[in-house]
């Protein structure tokens, strides 16, 4: 049975923490966020967010973009050519989820 409450990447990569992480900062990508608002959003555990998140910044695929008191803010690195590529992959993902989709429904759009 189908989740439709997933997007189209998280559908085609699994639902594995990192995958969830990921697929928060594409889908909200101008925006930036606290780890506790990451962890809420993504359903990913704060330990397991504070062991993955690391790895992220290290390969510089996530940014600090600010502090607001104590918390530290974090936003895709859209300035990374391997953010870039996933931006391109989640796009066409999401495109061909809704063009199945409408097809299922019976609209069909002109190319």
């Amino acid at each position: 049975m189908e989740n439709t409450d997933q997007t189209a990447f998280v559908e085609t990569f699994g639902s594995s923490p990192l995958i969830r992480v990921l697929d928060f900062f594409l889908t909200y990508r101008e925006f930036d966020y606290p780890m506790t608002e990451i962890a809420e959003n993504t359903n990913v555990g704060w330990n397991t967010l504070n062991i993955l998140f690391p790895r992220l910044l290290e390969k510089s695929l996530v940014i600090e973009t600010r502090r607001v008191g104590r918390a530290r803010l974090y936003k895709l690195n859209q300035k990374n050519p391997v953010v870039q590529k996933l931006i391109e992959i989640d796009n066409l993902l999401t495109s061909k989820a809704v063009d199945e989709e409408l097809k299922k429904q019976g609209i069909e759009l002109e190319k």
